[in-house]
This record gives structure tokens, sequence and C-alpha cells, in this order.
């Protein structure tokens, strides 16, 4: 779904137009004193788990733009980037914050504003912000259906962690009454997977969890290999939960489909050669970055040799292709 190509024709035609404040929903009550961006951005992931920090970034700064005046266009985008900042020093994963940020803040300042006020700034700016985060939430039903479609009757799927995408394609097919069984790593140190196996087994699917280190025992016995991602960069690979490569090293060894599923919010301008390309506050959490000498990494990268296909809301798409849709997304 070539989504982004009506967000830059509606973008153009928009800025001609005053957009009544009476078609900007309150997305919170206003209150007094300076709005906090980081305890915001908190309380949405802990209220509603089934957000990726991405999302819960760019909601986030829906409500900066909400509650905050501004005098010039520069002092707007000073004022988002210093909320974007805020983000990334949290404990959060941030390399989805990073990209669905990036690509907001160039959807909602695409056209000019010369002719306007800034008031008149602020809600188109608001009502763009609203349309962008609409069709992102929509994204991950997207990338389901189209994945659903690789599932066939008694096959065997390996993933990797808590994927929220991975999960809800497995719980759609499993709607569609489609028989097969998942095995899901542990993913030390946060055992995430077990959280991934409870939410399965809620809905009726059999999963099994299995130690990170039996990937290569499990492999030969699976069909496929799902995994969802935190980002991914511009020549085709993914930045994931640590062990990812692993996976996908042994998936090409034996000569299974490694397949990602992901929304396009969480492309990235980042070009990593190796592991050591990527930025240190990627791959590490905040308590650890006084000294990386000795912390356990959240993150690797997967080069793009490794993967088969990504599932995206911008259609199924070779490694190759997503340089391609990058350039498209910040045209």
């Amino acid at each position: 779904m070539q989504y982004i190509h009506y967000f830059h024709a509606f973008a153009r035609n928009l800025f001609c137009t005053i957009v009544s404040p009476n078609i900007l929903p309150s997305l919170m009550k206003q209150t007094s004193g300076q709005f906090d961006v980081e305890k915001y951005f908190l309380d949405i992931l802990e209220k509603d788990d089934s957000l990726s920090s991405g999302i819960a970034a760019i909601k986030t700064l829906l409500m900066v733009l909400e509650k905050t005046k501004f005098d010039t266009v520069q002092e707007l985008h000073s004022t988002i980037q210093a909320a974007v900042q805020t983000m990334r020093n949290t404990e959060k994963s941030i390399t989805s914050v990073v990209s669905g940020s990036e690509l907001f803040s160039r959807f909602i300042t695409l056209a000019k504003f010369d002719d306007k006020t800034m008031d008149e700034v602020r809600l188109i700016m608001l009502a763009r912000g609203k349309i962008f985060l609409d069709k992102l939430l929509e994204g991950r039903n997207v990338v389901a259906k189209q994945a659903t479609n690789f599932i066939r009757d008694g096959c065997r799927i390996l993933t990797h962690a808590r994927s929220r995408t991975v999960r809800d394609t497995l719980i759609l097919a499993a709607k569609m009454n489609k028989r097969f069984q998942v095995y899901c790593t542990q993913s030390y140190p946060d055992k995430q997977g077990e959280h991934m196996q409870r939410e399965l087994e809620a809905e009726g699917i059999e999963c099994t969890i299995i130690l990170d280190s039996t990937v290569g025992y499990v492999m030969e016995t699976v069909d496929l290999v799902f995994v969802g991602a935190e980002g991914v960069v511009e020549s085709g690979g993914i930045i994931n939960r640590v062990g990812t490569f692993t996976m996908a090293m042994c998936a090409r060894e034996m000569k299974k489909p490694f397949y990602v599923l992901v929304e396009s919010f969480k492309f990235s301008r980042l070009y990593p050669l190796n592991q050591r390309d990527l930025p240190n506050d990627y791959k590490y959490p905040k308590s650890s970055m006084s000294d990386t000498s000795k912390a356990h990494p959240l993150v690797d990268y997967t080069p793009p040799v490794y993967i088969t296909l990504l599932f995206t809301d911008l259609g199924i798409l070779t490694p190759s292709a997503v340089s391609d849709e990058l350039i498209k997304l910040y045209l």
C-alpha cells in the first residue's frame, strides 16, 4: 500500500487550506505547566503494551504540537528535536523512535507556510500528524494479511523474542483456521519469548519455548522463520533483538526462508556494514553507556544477504528494494 504518495499529494494541497481546530480531537486534556515529554511517552507505553516505541514517540510529538505555542517554524523544529532527544534518553528501544520521528517531522513540514500565521501552521501540522498516525496504525494489519499467505497448514514456524507484528500475524492465521506450530526463542536477557508464548497460547496457538542456543538444533525441523525488526536500514538489512543475526545465518545455511515482518515507519537512514557500525545508543541500555566494554548488546545487525523477503505496509519487498522505498519516503 503506497500510502506515502497519498501523504505527499495531500500535504501539498493541505497547506493552501486553513484547518479548523474542530477537526482535531483532543489527545489529552489541557493541563497547566510545562509538558513532560518523558512522562507522557513512558505512560503511553505502560498503558498500551501493543504499541511500539516508534508509535508512542509519534503520539508524544503530536501532543507536543498540541500543547506548545510557537513563534517561528524554527522554534517548532527545535522543540520537536528536543522532544525526540528526551525520548532517546529513556531506557526504551530507540531505533524506531528515531526513524518514526524523522518521518513524522518530514511529513508535517512538507509544504511551505510563508503565507500562514503560526497558529494556522500549528493546526495544519496537527491535522497532518493525525493522518500520518492513523495510516501507521493500519500498517501492522496490512503486514499480517500479507504474511498469512505464507503460512500453510501443518507448518512449523520459528520466531525470535517478542515481535508484536509477528504475534498479530500468527493470531490472524489461527483465526483463519490455519493449523501450525510455533517455536519461540526465550531471548536472553529479558526473556521476551516467554511473554510471546503466553500471548500465543492464550489464542489457542501451540507454542514451544526454546533456548537461544538451540536455534541450530531446531532449525532443521522448521519450515520458515518469522522475525520482526526494530529498524530496517538502507542496505535492506535489519536491526533487531540480539540473536537475530545468528538465527538468520542458521536459516541460510539450512536453506530455510527468513522473513521479516515490519512497518515502514521503522525504515531508517543508516548504512551499517557490521555490528560495530551500529550506534552505541541503539545497542546498549542507557545505564551501561558509561562503560560498554562489558555491556550485553540488546540488538544486532542482520545483513540483507540473509533475508529472503520483508513484509511491509508498502508491499512485499526484497532487501534490495528497501533503498528505493527510503528515497520515496524522504523525497
